[in-house]
């Protein structure tokens, strides 16, 4: 009995979300649907696709063989998807994007417009993550293009099988409570209580990074996501933060003073997508060219 390719793609899932639960989250469906495809495929095949041990599944040596034909018939399909649509001489698809949420409103929802215009039948759809779970994401094949932010001095290169596009540097600013005199160098700021950012975020690696520059341990108070949490904070007079500068586009509430001071560094935004012989494919680099034309005309100030 002839492989059935449908099954292969239940087992492609277990293989790129590393479980049964994560697959059926992966593939909208249930986790008993996963476990049925795959006891078939074992069924029809005659032989043990996955190994089951108390903590988890992993892909048998037969299984890692039917996972890699999957993943070689996806690749297969999409690009015979391609070449249809470029008979028709336009670029047509579906784009996933998962970005962060200050490139959703300056760099992401902008694109969209343009490349209506320029590319009316790709069709993109974006939803709003944090950095780990948009990488978590894409490694599985559920995202096409994720937007991630950098602290530039502490920058690390894309891994393997991905590749990292630069879409904008932003200087870091300090938000100030205007209750406290405004530093006037980044000396100023090692004896000031701070407005703590998220654990693992850009702004938390650029604060760590000022704190080692300094040689102090800043006191660090509350612990903040959005960045207009962090701004309520400081204009409540619990601490100064360092946010980037597209965060502060937009008029600060009373009782708040934005600080520019030489030493602060930038925070990076790229774009990252994977990179292997068959991606990115028309569709997805049509995407990041748009989003770096539009990031490309953001005025910093």
């Amino acid at each position: 009995m002839p492989t059935d390719p449908r099954r292969l793609a239940f087992l492609l899932a277990v293989h790129r979300a590393g479980g049964v639960l994560a697959a059926a989250d992966l593939l909208h469906v249930t986790p008993s649907a996963v476990s049925q495809q795959i006891a078939r495929l074992e069924a029809e095949e005659g032989i043990d696709v996955l190994d089951r041990g108390p903590r988890g599944v992993t892909l048998t040596p037969a299984g890692r063989v039917l996972a890699d034909a999957a993943e070689s018939i996806e690749a297969e399909l999409v690009q015979a998807r391609q070449a249809v649509a470029a008979l028709g001489g336009e670029l047509t698809g579906r784009v996933s994007v998962g970005s962060i949420q200050t490139a959703i409103r300056t760099v992401v929802a902008p694109m969209l417009v343009s490349l209506a215009e320029r590319h009316p039948h790709i069709e993109v759809d974006v939803q709003e993550y944090d950095p780990p779970e948009a990488t978590r994401r894409l490694r599985a094949g559920d995202l096409d293009a994720i937007v991630l932010e950098r602290d530039v001095e502490v920058d690390a290169p894309a891994p393997r099988g991905a590749h990292d596009v630069p879409l904008l540097d932003e200087p870091w600013r300090i938000v100030v409570p205007t209750s406290l005199p405004e530093p006037e160098r980044i000396d100023d700021l090692a004896g000031l209580v701070w407005v703590g950012p998220q654990a693992g975020s850009a702004a938390d690696r650029a604060v760590g990074r000022l704190a080692a520059q300094l040689g102090t341990a800043f006191d660090m108070r509350h612990a903040y996501n959005d960045f207009d949490t962090a701004i309520s904070l400081v204009a409540a007079g619990q601490g100064i933060a360092m946010l980037p500068a597209l965060a502060l586009q937009q008029d600060v509430p009373d009782g708040v003073a934005v600080v520019a001071l030489a030493g602060l560094g930038s925070r990076r935004m790229v774009v990252r997508h994977r990179q292997n012989r068959h991606e990115p494919g028309p569709a997805v680099r049509a995407v990041v060219d748009e989003m770096v034309a539009a990031a490309r005309d953001i005025d910093l100030g």
